[in-house]
C-alpha cells in the first residue's frame, strides 16, 4: 500500500518540493542585504548615470543662458539694436547740375508703455521654468529607471530560484536512484525524479532568459553603465518622514507654465502696435556747383498703426494656453494626490502581507522538518511528505516575492510624492 502511493506522484508535486529550499535562501538573502549600506544607494546611482544621458541634462546650461540672457536684454534701452541709414541723393544721371545731398542717421526703436516691465518679469519666470522643467524631467525619468530596476529585482528573485530549484532537482533524483536500487522506492519514482531535473533544466534557462532581458531594459537608460548582474538583491528606498514630502515638483512645473504663458499674454497687451523708432539724423547738401555744402540735423519719430486682427489673434492665443494649462493644474493635482493615498494605501497592505508571508514560512519550516524526520523514521508517507513540501514551498514563494513587491511599493510611494530615489 505504501509503495502504490509513491507511485501516483505527479512531477508536479515533485517539481514543488525541489523549489522550496530555493525561495527560503532568496527570501532570507533578501532579509540579509537590508542592512546592507551599499543597497540603498545602487538605484540612486542608476538614476544619476541615466539622467546625464537624457537630452534635458546635456541641454540644461544652454537654457540657463538663454533664459538670462532674455532677463539681460529686458534690461537695455531698446528692445531691439538700432539700426544705420546712409542716404546719397544727386543729379548727375538727370542733368549735372551739382546737386548732392548726403544723409547719415540711426533709428533707436522705443519701447512701448509698460512692455519693459512686462519683459523683465516674463525673463524672470522663464528662469524658474527652466529650473523646475529640470526637477519635472527627472522625476519622470525616475519613474522609467524603478520600474525597470524592480522588474529586474523580480525576474533575479525567479533565476535564483531556478537556480536552486535545479541543483536540487539533481540532488534529489541521485538520493531517489539510490534508494531505487535499495528497493525502497518504486522505479517509477526515479523517471518522476529524473523528469524533475528535465523540468528544472528548462526553468532556469527561461528563468535567466528573463533576467537577461530585464537587465538589458535596465541598462538601456544607463548606456550600459550600471550595477553588475552579480550585485546582490537590494531591498529598497527608505521610507518617506511626515516632514519630507514638499511641492510635487510635476505641479511646480506646471504652476511655471501657467506665469509664463500668463506673462507672455500680459507682454502681448502692450504690443497693440509695433515698436516707435526714434531717428536722429544729420544732412551735409548743395544746390548745384559752386554753392559751399550746408549741414542740418535731423530728429523724427516714427509710430506703427495698431495690429488689428493680429493682435487679437496673438492675444487670444496666449489667453488659451494660460486657460489650457490651469485646466490641467487642476487635474493634475487630483491625479497626484489619488495617486499618493494610492501608494500609501499599497505600502500598508504590502507590509500586512509580508508580516503574513513571513509567520507562514516559519511555520511551514517547522512543519517540513517535523515530516522530514518522520518521514525518514518511516512515520509518514510520501503523498503526506510531499503535500508539506508543497505548501512549504508557496509559503517561501510567498515570503520573497512579499519582500520585493513591499519594496517597490515603497519606492512607487517616492515617486507619487515626488521625491527622487535614494
Amino acid at each position: 500500500m505504501f509503495l502504490s502511493k509513491k507511485r501516483t506522484v505527479s512531477l508536479r508535486s515533485v517539481l514543488s518540493i525541489v523549489a522550496l529550499n530555493c525561495w527560503v535562501l532568496s527570501a532570507q538573502a533578501q532579509g540579509t542585504s537590508a542592512a546592507e549600506p551599499t543597497d540603498a544607494t545602487l538605484l540612486k546611482q542608476v538614476f544619476e548615470t541615466a539622467w546625464q544621458r537624457q537630452p534635458e541634462a546635456r541641454a540644461l546650461q544652454s537654457r540657463r543662458e538663454a533664459a538670462q540672457a532674455q532677463a539681460k536684454a529686458a534690461d537695455l534701452l531698446s528692445p531691439e539694436a538700432p539700426s544705420l541709414e546712409i542716404n546719397q541723393r544727386s543729379d548727375e544721371i538727370t542733368g549735372n547740375n551739382g546737386v548732392r545731398e548726403a544723409e547719415v542717421g540711426i533709428a533707436v526703436p522705443l519701447w512701448l508703455p509698460g512692455q519693459r516691465r512686462a519683459s523683465a518679469k516674463l525673463a524672470q519666470a522663464e528662469i524658474s521654468f527652466v529650473e523646475r522643467r529640470l526637477i519635472a524631467s527627472q522625476l519622470r525619468l525616475a519613474s522609467s529607471v524603478r520600474d525597470a530596476w524592480w522588474a529586474w529585482q523580480r525576474t533575479r528573485v525567479d533565476a535564483e530560484l531556478a537556480r536552486e530549484q535545479l541543483s536540487n532537482a539533481r540532488r534529489l533524483a541521485a538520493d531517489v536512484a539510490r534508494r531505487v536500487q535499495a528497493g525502497d522506492l518504486a522505479r517509477s519514482d526515479q523517471h518522476q525524479a529524473e523528469g524533475a531535473v528535465a523540468a528544472a533544466e528548462a526553468l532556469s534557462a527561461q528563468a535567466q532568459a528573463a533576467t537577461a532581458i530585464a537587465f538589458t531594459q535596465l541598462a538601456a537608460l544607463t548606456g550600459g553603465v550600471g550595477p553588475s548582474e552579480s550585485t546582490s538583491s537590494v531591498v529598497g528606498e527608505p521610507l518617506p518622514v511626515p516632514s519630507q514630502p514638499a511641492h510635487h515638483p510635476l505641479l511646480a512645473a506646471l504652476e511655471d507654465r501657467i506665469a509664463v504663458a500668463e506673462r507672455t499674454a500680459n507682454l502681448i497687451s502692450t504690443q497693440k502696435r509695433s515698436n516707435p523708432e526714434l531717428t536722429v539724423a544729420t544732412t551735409r547738401d548743395r544746390g548745384g556747383f559752386g554753392e559751399r555744402y550746408g549741414q542740418t540735423v535731423f530728429i523724427g519719430i516714427r509710430i506703427p498703426f495698431g495690429s488689428g486682427p493680429r493682435y487679437d489673434a496673438r492675444i487670444a492665443t496666449a489667453q488659451a494656453e494660460t486657460i489650457e494649462l490651469q485646466s490641467q493644474l487642476i487635474l493634475e493635482r487630483d491625479r497626484i494626490q489619488a495617486d499618493q493615498r494610492g501608494a500609501a494605501a499599497r505600502v500598508e497592505a504590502a507590509r500586512t502581507q509580508l508580516n503574513a508571508a513571513e509567520r507562514r514560512a516559519r511555520l511551514a519550516r517547522e512543519s517540513r522538518g517535523f515530516f522530514d524526520k518522520s518521514f525518514r523514521l518511516g512515520e509518514t508517507d510520501l503523498p503526506t511528505r510531499l503535500r508539506i513540501e508543497v505548501e512549504a514551498v508557496e509559503a517561501g514563494r510567498q515570503e520573497a516575492r512579499s519582500r520585493i513587491d513591499l519594496a517597490a511599493a515603497i519606492s512607487a510611494w517616492r515617486q507619487s510624492l515626488g521625491l527622487l530615489p535614494q
